[in-house]
């Protein structure tokens, strides 16, 4: 259990009790605490009803963590319902056998049935011994091939996987497939999704559909298809609008499959949710809060009416993502692929229709001020309270784990420090403004731990950036892989720790060929960022160090000599990225900016069709292959 905040007295603001922290130190090395305002608007926004910093959440449902084995003894007589619902009668203590899962305690009290969550957990996430694999990291939308419609599909992965197995590869990472909403003009970012827990129709592969070979214009729908790759960026919007059409029409002739049922059932009312939304953001457009007040609510009696009514719509959505889920599976990915989650949901979106009354209305969450932004960050997606979290047994969290790792081999976790606390932007405020608040994050690893197992998926942790002391001890007891890049260490890669996943870049930074060729820097003068002092002078420095050169280093020797390099890790996962493999120049995101960069729309210069054949590749898979076998 986590300690009880300390008394008024000794928490004068009320801070404590909100898990709103006192303070912290920026990057300037400076002391920096919430103002009146912002401490009250946080609060408010938590579920305060005034501003007395006496007054204390409401009382929340108690929640006790277990390992197997352990038992808990409840004050008298009570009812033990298991995750599956059975139930049994406890008198004395819990039986010791107690399966993993999320299970709850009912007793009969004089004011009426007390409910306690019980959540049986390994507390260490699935993470074999002699783990030691290499691997390529891939943002899917720009992995295109000749028969690509404009952007990366599932079966584009399925060729991915296949080239990456046939060199020996142990894993797959990916950028996150979570849906955005429907609508005609389709977002970029694939960080700010609508759902974490669907994914996105945009890779289907439409030919590999039930019902496609039977189109009788199948070779113009074709054709117009994949003329979609022909610019140089890619267009969500032009690809979502053709799939979208020729999804419509399979879907009017799909004559149902017992696969399809199945998959309806196992997904219950969480499917029929997401659909039901999907359908009225069809006919309201999107951003729910300004939907007529009767479908504000996903349980209201007229969101049931408007699923009955619109039957048909319903089940369009929900036979997308049994399709997605089909061709995810098809493609391998349970043997490789290492999923992405990002740090949450679009404020408008479906997430937050589902789960509005655990979220802290009007409050953003983001990065302070630091040297490369100013005014700090604001990422525009709404928080859990964590209280209100905490009561509902973790399961919105849960459901969220589980179904990122459905069908992946292990789990990504951006920004994995968010387990533990977030900067809250208080509404209206800036994120000078904010402060952090807290969660209860060994709880969160718990239940992590408990997905993963089951799932037999290894979690890595996206750790970089400023860690609060002692996160990534705790991390590396519950199981979690740390995240380590040649741009921000300064040992060899040789040194680095065993339990981690090493890379060189990730999407967020840049590739070798853009530093080294000085693209990179000027792709961030061009888009008025802030550039460090040195400009590309300390990741110059890291690749000279690495790949044993000088500056007249030609760019295939430095991206080969930092790949042999990074292979002398020790670590339990090596991994490069596609960018680097086919000599792209541009990183794929460049933080900080939205149009002044073609952030997620570029894609890679050389097409899956010719990865076989392409030199830098073989020679890099080559040298990573070769590292794991020598260590």
């Amino acid at each position: 259990m986590p300690p009880a905040p300390p008394p008024a007295a000794t928490d004068p603001r009320g801070l404590a009790a909100w898990g709103i922290e006192p303070g912290y130190h920026d990057v300037f090395g400076g002391w920096q605490e919430p103002g009146i305002e912002a401490v009250a608007r946080l609060r408010r926004a938590m579920g305060a009803a005034t501003d007395d910093p006496a007054e204390r959440p409401p009382p929340a449902t108690p929640l006790q963590v277990l390992r197997p084995g352990e038992q808990v003894a409840p004050s008298g007589p009570a009812t033990l319902v298991l995750e599956d619902g059975t139930r049994l009668v406890v008198d004395g203590t819990t039986p010791p056998d107690l399966p993993l899962g999320y299970h709850r305690l009912e007793q009969e009290l004089a004011q009426g049935v007390a409910v306690e969550h019980l959540i049986v957990s390994p507390g260490r996430s699935a993470l074999p011994p002699d783990l030691r694999a290499w691997g390529v990291t891939a943002q899917l939308y720009a992995a295109r091939s000749s028969r690509s419609w404009g952007i990366g599909d599932l079966a584009d992965l399925r060729s991915l996987v296949g080239w990456a197995g046939d060199r020996g590869a142990g894993v797959v990472g990916l950028n996150p497939l979570h849906a955005p909403d429907p609508v005609p003009h389709q977002p970029n970012s694939p960080y700010s999704p609508s759902s974490r827990r669907w994914r996105d129709p945009l890779y289907l592969a439409i030919e590999d559909v039930p019902g496609a070979a039977e189109l009788a214009d199948l070779d113009d729908v074709v054709a117009a298809g994949r003329a979609l790759g022909d610019g140089a960026r890619i267009d969500r919007t032009a690809v979502w609008a053709h799939k979208r059409a020729v999804l419509e029409r399979l879907w009017t002739d799909f004559g149902g499959d017992p696969a399809f049922d199945r998959y309806r059932a196992e997904h219950g009312d969480d499917l029929t949710t997401w659909a039901t939304y999907c359908a009225l953001v069809d006919h309201h457009g999107t951003g729910w809060p300004g939907w007529p007040a009767g479908h504000q609510e996903p349980d209201a009696p007229a969101v049931r009416r408007y699923a009955a009514t619109h039957a048909s719509e319903v089940g369009f959505w929900s036979w997308l993502q049994w399709l997605l889920d089909e061709q995810l599976r098809a493609s391998g990915a349970s043997d490789v692929v290492v999923a992405d989650l990002a740090v949450g949901f679009d404020a408008g979106g479906a997430d937050a229709w589902q789960w509005q009354d655990l979220l802290a209305e009007g409050v953003r969450v983001g990065a302070p001020p630091d040297l490369l932004g100013p005014d700090g960050q604001d990422w525009g997606l709404p928080p859990f309270i964590p209280w209100k979290l905490r009561d509902a047994g973790y399961q919105p969290f849960a459901r969220t784990i589980r179904a990122v790792a459905r069908h992946a081999k292990g789990l990504r976790i951006d920004h994995v420090m968010g387990l533990f606390r977030l900067l809250w932007i208080p509404p209206t405020m800036g994120a000078a403004d904010g402060a952090y608040v807290r969660f209860h994050g060994k709880e969160l690893l718990d239940v992590v731990a408990l997905e993963s197992v089951r799932a037999g998926a290894v979690v890595v942790g996206e750790d970089l950036g400023t860690v609060e002391p002692g996160v990534r001890e705790v991390l590396a007891e519950a199981g979690v892989l740390s995240t380590r890049l040649l741009w921000f260490e300064d040992e060899p890669p040789a040194t680095w720790p065993r339990q981690a996943m090493a890379a060189i870049s990730t999407h967020d930074l840049p590739t070798v060929a853009g530093v080294w060729t000085g693209v990179d820097l000027a792709d961030q003068r061009a888009a008025g960022v802030t550039v460090p002092a040195d400009g590309d002078g300390s990741m110059r420095h890291h690749l000279r160090v690495a790949a044993h050169v000088d500056d007249s280093a030609s760019v295939e020797a430095v991206v080969l000599g930092a790949h042999q390099r990074l292979a002398e890790a020790p670590s339990m996962l090596v991994t490069a990225t596609l960018d680097d493999l086919v000599g792209a120049e541009h990183r794929p995101n460049l933080p900080g900016t939205v149009d002044e960069h073609p952030n997620w729309r570029i894609p890679l210069p050389v097409l899956l069709d010719d990865l076989a054949g392409h030199p830098r590749a073989q020679a890099i898979a080559t040298a990573l292959a070769t590292g794991r076998l020598g260590g």
